[in-house]
């Protein structure tokens, strides 16, 4: 069993065995078409995205971030060396995922040029979802435009002096900070658009 449990890449795969058995199974509940199915796997992969990235960004923002300075400076390097680089991995890779799958329910669904344009004069489900759409590109940019450049300063990832790592730090906190605000009002758009 500790072999089974040890080998992350095991337990993916595994999940995602079980996950395809449920698709296989239920399929006639949410539809029969390849169409049908397309969409439940694209929305299963949103949701798998969208936890990977906003549970990431939750552990940064109520875990990591506040710890760091009542971690001992020898004990530090973990962190920034090895724990930090990991998590920023996913963090920004379930950030781009999880907007690329959502923009393709949307698409594949018919809506996502209205919800995109709010054009959905009287359908307020699709500007709602369309300003769920908003809010996580404008996180995702955050994540790969904003955040990103600056950790990779902080953690020494690329060539930065201590001055450059000290103006990245606010500048990573504050978008981070602010992907948490809107991380709130964009789960309320995307939970309750009731598109059909």
């Amino acid at each position: 069993m500790a072999k089974l449990f040890g080998n992350l890449h095991l337990v993916l795969l595994i999940g995602l065995v079980l996950a395809i058995a449920v698709i296989a199974s239920f399929t006639g509940w949410t539809g029969e078409s390849a169409r049908d199915v397309a969409d439940d796997v694209m929305r299963w992969l949103h949701l798998f995205f969208g936890v990977v990235w906003i549970g990431l960004l939750y552990y940064l923002n109520f875990v990591q971030v506040p710890a760091m300075p009542k971690i001992p400076a020898e004990l530090k390097k973990g962190v920034t060396g090895y724990i930090a680089p990991s998590v920023l991995f996913f963090f920004r890779y379930g950030a781009l995922f999880t907007v690329l799958t959502g923009l393709a329910i949307a698409f594949h669904n018919g809506y996502g040029a209205d919800a995109l344009t709010f054009r959905g004069v009287g359908a307020d489900g699709i500007n709602l979802i369309g300003l769920g759409m908003w809010l996580a590109i404008i996180m995702a940019s955050n994540v790969w435009f904003v955040i990103w450049p600056a950790q990779k300063k902080i953690l020494g990832l690329v060539e930065a002096t201590d001055e450059a790592k000290a103006k990245a730090a606010p500048v990573a906190l504050i978008a981070s900070r602010t992907n948490v605000i809107l991380s709130l009002p964009m789960f309320y758009a995307m939970v309750s658009a009731n598109l059909g």
